[in-house]
């Protein structure tokens, strides 16, 4: 959930002030503006599917920040901030919906979370999609963030994510990297049942888990896992027997989980999935190793993030992919064959997504991500790209790479306090029996000041083809070096 074509076009392609459900038709013509806008560097079609339409002097407009996706059906759904500010937040939350597959899209704004939309908070954050199946119900969980109060808010759309509801609030407090996930599975004993994660920043980012009965409309009480869980970025992945497993980045540098067996009533003590060794991408760039996670249809739990455990000496990442052989135990982590190890390119945010009809030996994966493709760059030189592969035999082996968008330059994209910032993490969404739909934040060269980073889809989608390249699965050197790197414990 929780994954490269030159776009110097004209800003003009822009869908500057669209009205709220303009539906982008058109997917043929973006393709031809798109493809032929100048130099490339992939091939791919992209069809723009929102803007940053606000003009609050807070923020630093026009740009959008950290999509996260999901399907149900023929149904997309995206969220993402909208006018992104440099000390934390956004001027409102976007949405971005198709209902066929992925062939025309719609697009919004949240109302009722930040005075841009209504509401009362001065800025939001964060937003993650989920359906809930049994009521009907498409959420988005989002933060209201005012000064030093963070609450995680959850918006409602009872009609196929056309139209949204103003927030019910799920937790108050001083709040941070909230998931969202509900159980989908008719069989399951907690069908219909979702969860919410976040962190608690001012409890040392403990974590909270609540649960939902009703589609969202209501929230339970705060719960936590057994044991020691401090730590950020847990995503919830709800398996078909009704279990909850939520990989998260821990404060000690590791990638860790924990599960309920119970619908939420309890959570259990935490168990480690992987150390991690990583490499801080140069150009001051935000990243960090959250961790992005799926489920198959037998229950296995696929988690991604950046590691360098495979290049002798950390000098740059790969994308590693961990699974789990039991609810709580986890194979060593697999690096995807994106390129040699030998390669100059530096890999970091993945979105990963499995086709949930899928499982095993044919489960079909697809795998965003974000790269340089020289990580010996500085503020002023580095390259921002993006790029897409795949799987068809459960990431045993993958298909060669495919370039989706850049070159950008950093200063194309806006500042924050912790460096440049396209987000902290992406998501893929995979068809069943279908295409892969990342949705990417591109941008363009900026005019004067105004920033052009919008929100794009692959225009119908990317074929999950898998393919011969092996996934590695021992590290380059027994003990990599591994760069200095703190955990932003308030990373909003």
């Amino acid at each position: 959930m929780h994954p490269q074509s030159s776009l110097s076009r004209k800003h003009s392609l822009s869908l500057t002030r669209i009205a709220r459900l303009t539906v982008v038709a058109v997917p043929a013509v973006a393709a031809v503006l798109l493809a032929t806008a100048g130099p490339a560097a992939a091939n791919v079609p992209l069809t723009q599917v929102s803007t940053d339409i606000y003009t609050d002097a807070q923020a630093q407009h026009q740009s959008e920040v950290e999509p996260d996706t999901y399907a149900f059906g023929s149904t997309i759904v995206s969220a993402f901030q909208v006018g992104r500010v440099s000390g934390g937040g956004a001027s409102n939350i976007g949405w971005a919906r198709s209902g066929d597959g992925g062939v025309t899209w719609t697009h919004g704004y949240l109302p009722g979370i930040t005075t841009n939309g209504g509401g009362t908070f001065g800025q939001a954050s964060d937003a993650a999609v989920a359906f809930d199946a049994r009521h009907n119900v498409w959420l988005i969980s989002s933060l209201g963030i005012s000064g030093s109060t963070v609450n995680v808010l959850t918006s409602r759309s009872t009609d196929g994510g056309l139209t949204w509801s103003n927030p019910v609030t799920t937790a108050t407090g001083s709040l941070d990297k909230n998931w969202i996930a509900c159980d989908n599975t008719a069989s399951s004993p907690f069908f219909g049942n979702c969860y919410t994660e976040y962190d608690i920043t001012n409890a040392g980012d403990s974590i909270g888990m609540r649960t939902s009965t009703n589609g969202g409309a209501t929230w339970g009480a705060a719960l936590a896992p057994g044991g020691s869980h401090t730590g950020l970025g847990g995503q919830p992945v709800v398996l078909p027997n009704g279990h909850v497993i939520v990989p998260y980045l821990s404060l000690s540098d590791t990638i860790r989980s924990f599960r309920s067996t119970d619908g939420g009533a309890s959570w259990r003590s935490t168990v480690q999935v992987s150390t991690i060794s990583h490499h801080d991408p140069a150009g001051n760039l935000r990243e960090e190793t959250l961790p992005s996670a799926e489920a198959d249809a037998a229950g296995t739990v696929y988690v991604s993030w950046s590691d360098c455990r495979f290049r002798s000496g950390c000098p740059r990442n790969d994308i590693v992919v961990a699974k789990s052989t039991s609810e709580t135990t986890w194979a060593a982590p697999t690096r995807v064959p994106i390129d040699a190890t030998g390669s100059t390119v530096d890999h970091f945010v993945p979105g990963i997504g499995v086709d949930r009809a899928t499982s095993g030996a044919s489960a079909r994966i697809g795998l965003t991500y974000y790269f340089y493709p020289n990580s010996s760059c500085t503020a002023s030189t580095c390259q921002l790209d993006a790029g897409f592969i795949s799987s068809t035999n459960g990431g045993a082996s993958w298909s060669s790479a495919t370039a989706l968008a850049g070159p950008m330059n950093l200063s194309w994209i806006p500042n924050t306090s912790q460096g440049r910032m396209f987000g902290d993490y992406i998501s893929t969404s995979v068809l069943a029996g279908g295409n892969a739909y990342p949705v990417l934040a591109v941008a363009i060269a900026p005019t004067g000041t105004t920033l052009h980073l919008a929100m794009s889809v692959p225009t119908g989608g990317l074929a999950v083809t898998g393919g011969t390249n092996t996934a590695a699965v021992t590290a380059a050197a027994a003990t990599p070096t591994i760069q200095h790197r703190t955990v932003q414990t308030t990373a909003r």
